[in-house]
């Protein structure tokens, strides 16, 4: 495909989204953004919740991790299953009870102010740069795509590309999120399943033959118990997954805010429940991709490895053009997915938690606020992912979200763990100070642990994160319930 007709592509694309935006968000106030009217049909939620958790960093990092780690990831993904259980048991039921718009307002009912705005800081902080993480890896994609031929500068595409998504999102947030996500997931879901297709295909591998070749392949080795203290140990994996769903979906207002939309708690739980059958099949057809795409690299001598496998294959146009079609339009769609509801989510967090326009503005005042917040979230994101094209190293992007999100929802983790699981108070002024050393003290048991103990933590950094502020939090409890 010639860069010209990818931009089209796309454009095309967007323009479809924001028909979407515009049938949907007639009336664009704050019930509506935050909320969507509380109207939102719980399946269309469960699949919106698809593309919103795999993002543009699945779509490409996945595939490109079976080369080095096999199906490794796949102990995460069942881990999973455990905690998207703990999610629709434990605290969807808290949320629905209290009514919640913000689910950080727990902890001020709970604790008190200092630990709401704790709780809500380190949201923000595990949003902006997780989002800026997926946003980045399809950026880089598309500029090396498109844009080099073009000679456009990477800062304009990121700066277009979020401009684009504030355009369709602004008016109605999450109320328009919800359909733009269903669309997107079925251009993401029909790529992958494409693309499946005609590289076994190529293969040889048609009917049986594929799942012969998937169960045989040295590659598709899914549970590692040989070494406890390497990173893919089994256990080590699947009770990360489990906390890492935990506190990136359940404890994640992007996440839980869809959930929200739902009419009810019964509503919300199916979703929850046909969420995460469908998300873990899916996730195995990734890995499957990733195999058949790496035996292809190498039967055929193309020197593509990593964040790379999927595109460079891809738009080499070697199984056609409709692959290299649908590989766009579901690298776009998992990356806008993902962003899109990130940047309603960063907005709704900012304006209610940290500004608390509910509580100091009338209904006017209040999309007005939104609104502006809304631009500034945008213009945050773009720096960051600017910033990233600087600092990110040649390497898996999926594996550092997961390690980076390990030491910013690890403080949320302990901070709803102690109010969730015991009845003590605690010294309010005091947990933001918990919150903060708890990273920095993991990091450095981190470090030491796999320079003289060969210990490596990997996504497990997330529970002691999470384990450490329990104990923190311990510390500073007050004498009085």
């Amino acid at each position: 495909m010639q860069p010209l007709h990818i931009l089209l592509l796309i454009v095309g694309y967007f323009l479809v989204l924001i028909l979407v935006s515009f049938l949907t968000n007639r009336g664009g106030s704050n019930a509506d953004f935050f909320k969507a009217g509380k109207q939102s049909p719980w399946y269309l939620v469960a699949f919106g919740m698809i593309g919103a958790s795999l993002s543009g960093v699945t779509f490409i990092s996945v595939p490109g991790w079976v080369e080095a780690s096999k199906f490794s990831y796949f102990q995460v993904v069942l881990g999973y299953i455990v905690g998207y259980a703990v999610i629709g048991t434990v605290l969807l039921p808290l949320y629905y009870r209290l009514n919640l718009t913000s689910i950080y307002t727990y902890l001020e009912g709970r604790f008190g102010k200092a630990s709401y705005k704790t709780g809500a800081s380190f949201f923000l902080l595990s949003r902006v740069v997780g989002a800026s993480f997926r946003l980045y890896l399809v950026a880089v994609v598309l500029q090396s795509l498109i844009f080099d031929d073009l000679n456009i500068p990477f800062w304009v595409t990121v700066t277009i590309t979020i401009l684009l998504i504030w355009l369709y999102t602004f008016k109605s947030g999450i109320k328009t999120i919800v359909w733009t996500d269903t669309l997107q997931t079925l251009f993401m879901l029909v790529a992958v399943g494409v693309s499946v297709y005609y590289v076994s295909t190529d293969l040889g591998l048609s009917g049986g033959k594929l799942f012969t070749f998937i169960a045989d392949s040295d590659m598709s080795q899914i549970f590692f118990f040989d070494d406890w203290k390497s990173s893919d140990y089994f256990v080590k994996q699947f009770i990360s997954g489990a906390f890492i769903a935990i506190v990136m979906t359940g404890l994640d207002q992007d996440m839980m805010q869809k959930n929200l939309t739902c009419r009810n708690l019964k509503d919300a739980q199916k979703n929850m429940f046909w969420f995460t059958i469908v998300l873990t099949i899916v996730n195995f057809v990734f890995l499957v991709l990733g195999l058949l795409l790496t035996v292809y690299a190498s039967q055929n001598g193309i020197d593509a490895h990593k964040d790379q496998l999927y595109p460079t294959l891809a738009m080499m146009n070697e199984f056609g053009i409709g692959v290299a079609v649908l590989f766009i339009l579901g690298l776009i769609a998992a990356a806008y997915s993902s962003a899109d509801s990130a940047l309603t989510a960063l907005t709704t967090s900012f304006s209610i938690d940290i500004l608390e326009i509910e509580k100091k503005y009338n209904e006017a005042k209040q999309v007005r606020v939104r609104k502006l917040i809304h631009i500034l979230v945008s213009l945050v994101l773009i720096a960051v992912i600017i910033i990233f094209k600087y600092v990110i190293a040649d390497d898996s992007v999926i594996a550092k979200l997961f390690v980076f999100a390990g030491y910013t929802y690890g403080p949320l983790l302990g901070l709803y763990a102690y109010g969730l699981f015991t009845k003590w108070n605690v010294k309010d002024k005091f947990v933001p100070m918990v919150a903060i050393l708890t990273p920095f003290l993991g990091y450095g048991i981190s470090y030491l642990s796999n320079e003289y103990l060969n210990f490596e933590f990997g996504f497990f950094i997330l529970i002691l994160n999470g384990a450490l502020t329990f104990l923190g939090l311990i510390l500073i409890r007050a004498q009085k319930n």
